[in-house]
């Protein structure tokens, strides 16, 4: 190897962990709380994003080799990721034709979307959309999608010259029962002569690429919850307070407010679910990332919500178990989001949120309000385990 492929190796390398030390602000300067939890949050969500990094920018970012790849998982994740979601994408061009194929699944809730670049770290806006009712599918279960910027019968979603990647949004409502989709991409046109081997020049411009998507897209998500931070408690949409088109669920505006809770709070928030194929309440920290769904009681939804008998549905957010069935454990922060997804719905009713000391906590409750036993507790824990080993296999 010569001198000049050495100097640009080792310059790659010390450029990638520089930008990477330079993110180190982010977590520990203002807006961002000085609790601990929190900022020790933000250094684990900036290394678990290095992974996510380099796949977007490095292993999967050619559009002429794609691959269905898994954004987030139990530890991987970001911009208000779903509890209940599978995340699958690929990146493509706006040029060629890709047919993707397998079986469907039977996620709850099940939309396509072919994303355009634009002025966020995760690209700019849906173009355009397929949702699971839309789409062809075969008794066995298995489908075919053309994704191609001139039409093509049966499944077909359309690319325009700005497209850059494919998503898959799964939303399971019954985590134990409803199957991941299984399925592959490939690229129908154009060149297809194997990936060369990679330069040294062209590894140094990705793994710069990596390092600066690392701490731009943690920023962002700062920049984002500060929004709903000057009003908290109060369910506001991405479209009401944000300016910025984003990659966002198309069929459901999430309604999302903002929640801080003293050691002695807790946050009752109060709702009645519109009709609708899935709706779910998602949970997570300042960092715009959901709490861990494995161990703890970070969300609940359409199958596994218990309604008041009117058909209210009662939400307590609080730092320790009140007995309570939809409880939400604030898993030691202080601060962050909640969000509820109405998936079209004819209505989108905004829940009400009232905070109140933990010790007058059934003062503000119906007399009748649903309680639940340690022992289904306990079935509500175990029972989150065993569904994300079938959504997401042996991690």
């Amino acid at each position: 190897m010569s001198d000049d492929h050495e100097r640009v190796l080792r310059r790659a390398w010390e450029s990638f962990c520089d930008e990477l030390k330079r993110a180190v602000d982010i977590p520990l300067r203002a807006p961002v709380p000085a609790q601990v939890a929190t900022r020790a949050a933000g250094f684990e969500a900036l290394a678990r994003n290095i992974s996510l990094a380099l796949n977007f920018h490095h292993d999967y970012a050619d559009p002429r080799y794609p691959e269905l790849i898994h954004y987030f998982d139990p530890v991987r994740k970001q911009g208000g990721d779903n509890t209940d979601a599978v995340y699958v994408g690929a990146t493509i061009n706006g040029t060629d034709t890709y047919r993707i194929s397998g079986d469907r699944g039977t996620a709850r809730f099940f939309g396509i979307t072919s994303v355009e670049r634009g002025q966020t770290p995760w690209g700019g806006k849906v173009a355009h959309t397929l949702f699971g009712r839309d789409l062809e599918v075969g008794p066995d279960g298995c489908f075919e999608l053309i994704c191609s910027p001139t039409p093509h019968p049966g499944n077909w979603l359309r690319t325009t010259p700005e497209t850059f990647r494919i998503t898959f949004r799964q939303f399971f409502a019954d985590w134990e029962h409803e199957r991941p989709m299984k399925a592959r991409i490939d690229r129908l046109t154009g060149d297809m002569s194997p990936p060369a081997p990679i330069t040294p020049e062209r590894l140094a411009e990705q793994l710069q690429a990596s390092a600066r998507w690392v701490g731009e897209s943690l920023a962002f998500w700062v920049r984002m919850i500060n929004m709903w931070k000057v009003m908290p408690n109060t369910f506001r949409s991405y479209k009401q307070l944000a300016d910025q088109a984003i990659d966002a669920t198309p069929g459901g505006e999430p309604m999302i407010a903002y929640w801080a809770l003293p050691p002695d709070e807790a946050l009752i928030v109060r709702v009645r679910p519109p009709a609708c194929p899935y709706w779910a309440v998602e949970f997570g920290n300042f960092w715009w990332t959901s709490m861990d769904y494995r161990y703890r009681l970070s969300n609940t939804n359409c199958h596994y919500a218990e309604l008041e008998d009117d058909g209210e549905l009662i939400v307590v957010i609080a730092h320790e178990d009140p007995g309570l069935p939809n409880w939400l454990e604030t898993s030691g922060f202080a601060e962050g989001y909640v969000t509820y997804r109405w998936m079209r719905a004819e209505s989108c009713p905004e829940p009400k949120a009232t905070q109140v000391k933990t010790a007058e906590l059934f003062r503000y409750l119906p007399q009748n309000a649903r309680r639940i036993t340690p022992e289904a507790r306990c079935e509500q824990l175990a029972a989150r385990r065993r569904g994300v080993i079938n959504r997401f296999g042996n991690l």
